[in-house]
């Protein structure tokens, strides 16, 4: 069976785009045809300025979200990065084999730097490091496979640049992963700007529809909804892009194909309305199966409690293995009693 890793990052609380893109093809798809980890990556929220606080706070919610949407503890091993020392283990080692340049071609950090320069503040060093992490994060488990957006592509490319090169220094040491990229709504767009993705981290609350919206806060989000030029409603992603984001997400709701569908409706309005409603229904079902764990958050710590463990005992051996590759002596337990 091969092994598929994929995480989310409490930067912000989870949207559609995060359900429609990831989450269902976790739960639907992933958890069952493969030996599947799912991590809430909470050190990567802290390559930016954040508030300690609301980090846990997003970090939990995440992880009841991802139950929520249907993960289920006894097909797949869903913790928290933090909870598994082998991350950071892992991450020095492959800083050094990582070089300079790789992390400065990253385009996300590349924009994420420039626009805390424009506002003035300073770009954290992790903000830099943080594709080894997510390399190590990956490498750790031996995963085959990695379902990720297109904007995270990138940097499984890097993942796999680094274990060839490790495994053609050090050892055969590391699985080569690839990446996998859903083939429908791979990329949710914001409702308010179709030219951008609807991310979890944007401030434009408007244009972005979060898991726990009511009803009715869904139907005025996607009322409100930025169109096109012109009335007639066609599939035209790169005319008409605004009209495509809507006909895209209600094809990923309804299980419709985006042309077929556009062909259905005399106006922007009607699919507007159309497009609310599947989306309230969609998110239904998540939006209960969440009030539910809420009220037993001992559950939910439990589940994590036990995630971590399987995934601990999955990632040792392999982060033994570069330790030892690499030229580090081994130790007893991690206490630092050499063997």
């Amino acid at each position: 069976m091969k092994r598929v890793f994929s995480g989310v990052k409490p930067t912000g609380h989870l949207t559609l785009g995060n359900y429609l893109g990831a989450m269902r093809q976790w739960a639907d798809v992933d958890q069952h045809r493969a030996d599947a980890l799912f991590c809430v990556v909470d050190l990567h929220a802290l390559t930016v300025d954040h508030d300690p606080a609301r980090v846990r706070r997003l970090s939990r919610q995440a992880a009841t979200l991802l139950l929520a949407a249907g993960l289920d503890p006894s097909r797949c091993t869903l913790f928290v990065q933090s909870h598994v020392d082998e991350h950071a283990r892992l991450s020095y080692v492959l800083e050094c084999v990582a070089t300079d340049g790789e992390m400065r071609r990253m385009i996300q950090y590349r924009e994420k730097a420039a626009r805390e320069r424009a506002r003035g503040g300073s770009v954290r060093l992790s903000l830099l490091t943080y594709p080894v992490l997510m390399a190590a994060d990956i490498l750790a488990y031996g995963a085959d496979e990695v379902p990720v957006g297109d904007d995270q592509a990138q940097h499984v490319e890097l993942t796999r640049d680094l274990a060839v090169r490790f495994n053609q220094r050090y050892g055969p040491t590391f699985v080569v992963p690839r990446a996998t990229v859903p083939s429908v709504a791979a990329r949710v767009m914001n409702l308010q700007d179709p030219a951008s993705k609807m991310g979890k981290s944007d401030d434009s609350g408007p244009g972005i529809v979060y898991l726990l919206d009511e009803p009715d806060v869904i139907r005025r989000k996607v009322g409100r909804a930025v169109t096109d030029s012109g009335r007639e409603v066609v599939y035209d992603p790169e005319g008409r892009p605004g009209v495509a984001n809507l006909l895209e997400i209600l094809a990923a709701c309804s299980g419709g194909d985006p042309v077929e569908l556009a062909g259905a409706y005399p106006s922007y309005g009607a699919l507007k309305k159309d497009t609310a409603e599947a989306v309230v229904e969609v998110l239904r079902p998540v939006q209960e199966r969440h009030r539910e764990l809420c009220a037993d958050p001992g559950h939910v710590e439990g589940v994590l409690r036990e995630g971590a463990e399987r995934a601990r005992g999955m990632a040792r051996p392999t982060v033994d293995a570069a330790y030892g590759a690499i030229g580090l002596l081994p130790s007893d337990s991690h206490t630092g009693t050499p063997r």
